[in-house]
């Protein structure tokens, strides 16, 4: 059994790789720094194969597809956040943000889908946020493309459950984690955040149950729900004024 996680080389990643190899899978790990990605590859208990790509290039996506393409478990991890008002942020690190948030998600999950589906088997963890339900001002594009991931796993959900395929995906919504997302996004957050190992055992955990949406956290869950009832203008004013104070 292969699991294949981008965005391995901190955070999330690494620790999603870290306990599929606990579980016995041998490993693919992606992400730019290959120094990182060799230290999380010297604590895996199995076999892996490290790649230091730069996703937000959809050509390595193709890459990354054609030359390993055998795979059980797909985790699409790699994103990065951008703090700062909409018409002051730098448009080619949004644009950069999409590539690498949307695109090369959209892009491994439409190409490793159609393998799984061919062998019917196989799952899919594609990595979004409690921002996919929030409407985010000053991390505007971020969270439009957590609503992204959010919204694509959640419809390919329903057309494989039409065609009965045993192929599962799920989507990870973790609130407030602590790893370097906060510095490469510019942000701190008030409130405490979870611990990423407990993140992605909880995740790997609920994924094998063939849990759509996963959320970890109870206070999470309690905003998510929030998320849904709430008037989008009272949600705007709310989510603005919590942005506000993880500014640096």
């Amino acid at each position: 059994m292969i699991a294949l996680v981008t965005g391995a080389s901190s955070g999330i990643g690494k620790d999603l790789a870290l306990r599929f190899s606990d579980l016995g899978y041998d490993l693919i790990l992606v992400a730019r720094n290959k120094k990182k990605l060799n230290e999380v590859a010297s604590k895996c208990k199995t076999k892996t194969k490290t790649i230091a790509l730069d996703l937000s290039n959809i050509d390595n996506c193709m890459k990354l597809y054609k030359e390993n393409k055998n795979v059980d478990v797909l985790v699409n991890n790699a994103g990065f956040g951008l703090f700062g008002e909409f018409n002051k942020t730098n448009i080619n690190d949004e644009l950069n943000m999409i590539d690498l948030n949307v695109k090369a998600l959209h892009v491994l999950t439409k190409l490793y889908l159609k393998e799984m589906i061919k062998k019917d088997g196989g799952r899919i963890l594609n990595v979004a946020s409690s921002a996919a339900f929030l409407p985010g001002p000053l991390m505007s594009t971020y969270y439009s493309t957590k609503s992204y991931v959010f919204k694509l796993t959640t419809a390919i959900y329903e057309e494989l459950r039409r065609i009965k395929s045993n192929v599962k995906v799920s989507v990870l919504c973790p609130g407030p984690v602590n790893t370097n997302f906060n510095d490469s996004a510019g942000v701190s957050f008030s409130l405490k955040g979870l611990e990423s190992d407990y993140v992605a055992r909880y995740a790997i955990k609920k994924m094998f149950k063939d849990k759509l949406v996963i959320v970890p956290g109870f206070m999470n869950k309690l905003s998510v729900i929030g998320c849904k009832i709430a008037p989008i203008k009272l949600l705007l004013k709310i989510d603005y004024n919590i942005q506000r104070k993880k500014e640096r």
